[in-house]
């Protein structure tokens, strides 16, 4: 199998960690500064962030994008299902907000992007899942490839019932199979796949953490 090589990669979390993620991989303050108001306002802070993180890592030339999230904007989903609960019609506007591939959306829509999207959720194989999707177009001739996987902030009903960094959080990387351009992402095909949050995908690309004992399915090997 060829190796998938990260170039580049930018990362953000809500409750700032100067320690935890190097400044030069930071996207910068305020969040959403890349999209128009009338888009900006339409995305959750891990939503604004990820259109940020895009903007820094997609070649002038473009390429495929592939966003992965395990629960999206969850907080505007169950203030639709309480507003269904109490007989509150829904604005068509409101529901397409809440769909997975939304920021995807308004990320093209800011930019023109024309290339392929894809949006992703897999039960917590995200991370996994955005580095198979990303092979399969590096395999059909794009140059590179950027994937991105985040978290919006989970609402109080939500916690304990599923596994969460505990703050929104979104990481990105630019992926291609050129020698020399970073890091590469070697396959181990372990029987039980890590489930990393982005919150340690970020930890580990900081180098503030070894990668999950090895479990996933990519481990990140020096040029």
């Amino acid at each position: 199998m060829e190796r998938l090589r990260i170039s580049d990669w930018r990362a953000w979390c809500a409750h700032d960690d100067h320690d935890m993620i190097p400044s030069r991989r930071e996207i910068l303050l305020p969040i959403g500064s890349t999209l128009p108001r009338l888009l900006k306002r339409r995305l959750d802070a891990a939503g604004r962030a990820t259109c940020d993180i895009l903007h820094a890592l997609v070649p002038h030339d473009g390429c495929p994008l592939i966003h992965a999230s395990r629960h999206g904007d969850v907080a505007h989903t169950l203030s639709m299902l309480e507003s269904l609960a109490q007989d509150i019609p829904l604005s068509p506007a409101r529901f397409s907000m809440s769909v997975h591939n939304a920021v995807l959306g308004v990320y093209s829509i800011a930019h023109d992007h024309r290339q392929p999207l894809q949006a992703l959720g897999a039960c917590g194989h995200e991370f996994d899942a955005l580095l198979t999707e990303a092979e399969g177009y590096l395999d059909a001739g794009h140059d590179n490839v950027v994937i991105v996987f985040s978290e919006g902030e989970l609402p109080d009903t939500y916690h304990g019932y599923t596994p969460h960094p505990g703050q929104a959080c979104a990481v990105g990387l630019r992926l291609s199979r050129r020698v020399g351009d970073g890091p590469h992402l070697a396959a181990t095909h372990p029987e039980t796949p890590a489930e990393p949050t982005p919150l340690e995908v970020i930890r580990w690309l900081s180098g503030s953490t070894p990668w999950l004992d090895g479990l996933q399915r990519f481990t990140q090997v020096a040029p």
